[in-house]
């Protein structure tokens, strides 16, 4: 596991997803880029455009590639593919 990997989350306040998502990412010992999107329209925007769509919260990035939300990182982990994930670099 790469505790190096660039891991950025779109967030908004209070939303239990979102927490739920960052105690996870906290618990393999990454360091977490934060984006209270809900709060900053040039955020949202961003979020939504590299998302490809999608509007809630949270999305989470890992080395550029978009993960998902909440469901799906718990469900990476789950699967045991979370933690190859932060060793591969670029998009998909």
């Amino acid at each position: 596991m790469n505790k190096n990997a660039k891991v950025e989350m779109y967030y908004k306040d209070g939303c239990p997803f979102c927490i739920r998502a960052k105690a996870l990412l906290v618990q393999k010992g990454w360091v977490i880029r934060e984006y209270p999107a809900k709060r900053d329209q040039t955020l949202f925007a961003e979020m939504v455009d590299r998302s490809g769509g999608r509007r809630t919260f949270p999305q989470i990035f890992i080395n550029d590639r978009h993960i998902g939300g909440c469901d799906e990182l718990y469900s990476l982990e789950d699967q045991g593919k979370l933690d190859g994930l932060s060793e591969s670099e670029g998009s998909v």
